[in-house]
């Protein structure tokens, strides 16, 4: 067997084993979304530009969304974010892949500097908190329960929404099932996404 051939079966085994493993559970049942290395298990829409640096996510550039392949409904999510100044982000939960913006689920603000005056942790345009909590160019910890109805969302163990859905809500943007999303939102916004894991529950 030659070197060549024996590099190259060790990095396909390589792949497959991590590729397992980011969507196996953990002990605690926590399943990694994102295995720090490619974009494996994700898609883009709008030719976005979303690259992996230093084991984290950076959104760049104009408008779009990055979907993960897999869907849940009830679950617990964590991942660890860093904004730029001046940048403007966001995490949609239970949408789905479109070419523009998601017209289903709920959005997770992730803006600690832009001119928006809605801040990290509010659930764009149902609850809005204005109140930063984290600074710029500091990784800080963004965590979503979903349980039923009930949307609880929490900046670095901080409750910024504690939110239920009323019944009959038939829009689009709705307690479902469905994808996560990172935005990006203009070309100005720089921000860092990590350790992307999501606990899913009955």
């Amino acid at each position: 067997m030659n070197n060549k051939y024996l590099f190259g079966l060790i990095a396909a085994i390589a792949v497959a084993f991590a590729a397992k493993m980011m969507n196996a559970p953990s002990g605690n049942g926590w399943i990694s979304l994102f295995n720090g290395k490619d974009l494996t298990g994700w898609r883009a829409s709008e030719s976005g530009d979303f690259r992996v640096e230093d084991s984290a996510i950076v959104v760049r550039g104009k408008r779009a969304h990055l979907f993960s392949e897999k869907e849940f409904q009830n679950f617990e999510f964590k991942c660890e974010i860093m904004t730029q100044y001046g940048s403007n982000s966001g995490l949609y939960f239970h949408t789905q892949y479109e070419e523009s913006w998601p017209s289903r689920g709920y959005e997770v603000q992730v803006n600690t500097s832009h001119g928006d005056p809605v801040k990290n942790g509010s659930l764009w345009g149902v609850v809005r908190s204005f109140d930063p909590i984290v600074k710029d160019n500091e990784w800080f910890t963004l965590e979503v329960k979903v349980d039923g109805k009930h949307v609880v969302t929490k900046v670095n163990g901080k409750v910024v929404v504690d939110y239920n859905e009323l019944e009959g809500v038939t829009a689009g943007r709705r307690i479902d099932k469905g994808s996560f999303a990172i935005q990006a939102h203009d070309p100005k916004s720089v921000v860092r996404y990590r350790n992307i894991m999501v606990k899913p529950f009955n």
